[in-house]
């Protein structure tokens, strides 16, 4: 990005403001303090503040409406734009390598941010790099071998199975009547769908949730060195327990991804063994991590806005619709980062190669531009002919996310298997959110339902 001196980062001002490309005047690489130190402030509130962690919309909407494209003081731009984030995560000019959330600023001096640094450099040494952290031409022959596990037909396949699996859930919550729902369905129920896929023990389900728990904190700009240190540690556990895994089921193979994974590793297309071994690490965090946080999410909103619930026990076919407005009002993942990787223009801002930026997904879902009504939690607003823009949720791009369809399926069945059991969910006391927002969901959510 255009650089100024003793400020990393790329500047464009007008009007005391930081526009994006409608709107854009390139000066001559100087900053507008007073914007950036605003943008600076928003981003500060909404992902290091007890404010943030409960409510970012009013934040992102502020974000929306001063600083839609801004460039950071630590390093950094960030965009929030509807249009602008897409067209950003679309673009093979940026690819996903070293540009997580957790190291998108990195002047981050602090004993945390040197602690993270030295840790993703140890990870690189030591382990490949899921797909998550490639560019093609790996990640095209990581993904297409499997991406065949999560497509719409195969997905609709496990429904039935799914619904068996909400409806153990659901019989713990009837028969407790009382209790966090996030205990009892909202945690147990997706690692249980991704564990079966993955063919891993039921015996082992409850350790393997709780490392993955650990692990994902180190996505959040927040993270404490504690929380590092703990993640670093369960990121080893996983990696053990997988090589494990995988062993066992090389030599006695069953009808389940890893095998499915070890198979493509022996064809044509070839997965070597630390690949499959960062494949399933990161199906086994995505697919437990973010549909748990879309559940709660989810009801959370509906036991805030009751108005919507009652729809909901009156028209049952909302359920799809419901599960696309929670992913757009609360989505379980709030923030997406590129690296550039050759010099490119985007929403008016020039970047240079090594050049990262953030996309505020959360904010993107709450575009005035693109949604009516955006600060509205409508369940309705996805069902009928004409149905609201797709959300961001899942990114865009080639890195689009690979279980968006498991994961819808997943809310539906919930949500579904709410409504044919119960005719009333009730609060049970104060629902609380995690520290985190990168990842967005409860700590608990305590519920009664009749």
């Amino acid at each position: 990005m255009r650089q100024s001196t003793g400020t990393h980062g790329c500047w464009v001002r007008q009007r005391g403001r930081l526009y994006g490309a409608d709107m854009v005047d390139f000066i001559d690489g100087t900053v507008d303090p007073e914007a950036q130190a605003r943008g600076d402030q928003l981003f500060g509130q909404i992902f290091f503040t007890p404010d943030g962690y409960a409510d970012p919309i009013p934040f992102y909407q502020s974000f929306l409406d001063e600083v839609p494209v801004h460039v950071s003081g630590f390093g950094g731009a960030i965009l929030s734009r509807y249009d602008d984030s897409r067209t950003l995560l679309r673009d093979p000019r940026f690819g996903n390598g070293d540009a997580g959330p957790g190291s998108a600023f990195g002047s981050d001096t602090s004993e945390a941010g040197n602690y993270r640094r030295e840790m993703f450099e140890r990870r690189k040494e030591a382990r490949p790099q899921s797909m998550l952290g490639l560019d093609p031409p790996d990640h095209t022959r990581q993904r297409s071998l499997v991406s065949r596990a999560f497509t719409p037909r195969t997905v609709e396949k496990l429904r039935p199975r799914i619904r068996e699996l909400v409806e153990g859930c659901l019989d713990d919550l009837a028969e407790a009547e009382t209790g966090d729902a996030m205990e009892l369905l909202a945690l147990p129920l997706p690692v249980s769908v991704i564990s079966e896929m993955l063919g891993v023990p039921h015996s082992d389900w409850p350790t393997i949730r709780d490392q993955v728990t650990d692990v994902v904190a180190s996505l959040e700009p927040s993270a404490s060195l504690e929380e590092l240190k703990k993640a670093d540690a369960a990121s080893t556990v996983l990696w053990h327990y997988f090589t494990d895994l995988v062993e066992v089921r090389r030599k006695d193979p069953e009808d389940d991804l890893l095998s499915a994974l070890i198979a493509a590793a022996d064809g044509e297309d070839k997965l070597t063994n630390d690949e499959i071994l960062a494949t399933a690490q990161l199906l086994f965090a995505a697919g437990a991590e973010t549909t748990t946080n879309l559940i709660g999410n989810g009801l959370h909103q509906l036991l805030k806005h009751p108005d919507q619930l009652d729809k909901l026990f009156a028209n049952h076919e909302l359920v799809p619709s419901l599960v696309e407005e929670i992913l757009r009002y609360d989505s379980p993942v709030q923030l997406d980062g590129r690296a550039c990787l050759e010099p490119a223009e985007v929403a008016g801002l020039r970047f240079e190669e090594g050049d990262r930026v953030l996309t505020l997904l959360g904010a993107a879902n709450h575009d005035p531009a693109k949604y009516e009504r955006p600060d509205d939690f409508d369940i309705a607003r996805y069902h009928g002919p004409n149905p609201a823009e797709p959300v961001m949720s899942f990114g865009s791009g080639i890195h689009y996310c690979l279980g968006a369809n498991l994961a819808k399926v997943e809310g539906q069945e919930v949500f579904a298997g709410l409504l044919r059991r119960f005719s009333k969910i009730d609060d049970a006391g104060d629902r609380v959110y995690r520290n985190r927002l990168v990842l967005r969901g409860l700590e608990v959510c305590p519920i009664t339902v009749s």
